[in-house]
């Protein structure tokens, strides 16, 4: 077979593996802008985040709500070799609620890299 088969072979193969591709993808930054600290409802959201990773309950009508994602590249979901590319993205949502109304809402995201940095000096003592 010519060069130009195998091509669009391997092309075809691409394309349809990628519309086997069906998980659901969580904008949390996003998502979380939309909520108003004194204003959105547990089901606001609900609606906007979906039901959380963990739940806490703190007493006196006030909860805890986590919500978590890990962001991995191609390159890095790949076996062995992945974490030669580079390091997955942490993200994190807290939403705390009181009553059933939004009191507080952070977002934070950092790098498995970033975790790292107890290691970062050769006087301390290794953690087995």
């Amino acid at each position: 077979m010519g060069l130009r088969v195998w091509c669009y072979l391997l092309l075809s193969m691409v394309f349809m593996l990628s519309g086997c591709y069906n998980k659901p993808v969580r904008h949390l930054a996003a998502d979380a802008s939309l909520l108003i600290v004194g204003e959105s409802t547990k089901e606001d959201v609900l609606i906007f985040l979906g039901d959380p990773d963990e739940q806490q309950e703190l007493g006196d009508g006030v909860e805890k709500w986590l919500y978590k994602n890990k962001d991995m590249s191609l390159f890095e979901k790949t076996p062995f070799i992945g974490r030669q590319f580079g390091a997955p993205e942490y993200q994190r949502v807290v939403v705390t609620l009181s009553r059933g109304i939004v009191t507080k809402c952070t977002y934070s995201a950092d790098d498995e890299d970033d975790r790292d940095w107890a290691d970062d000096y050769s006087w301390q003592k290794k953690k087995k």
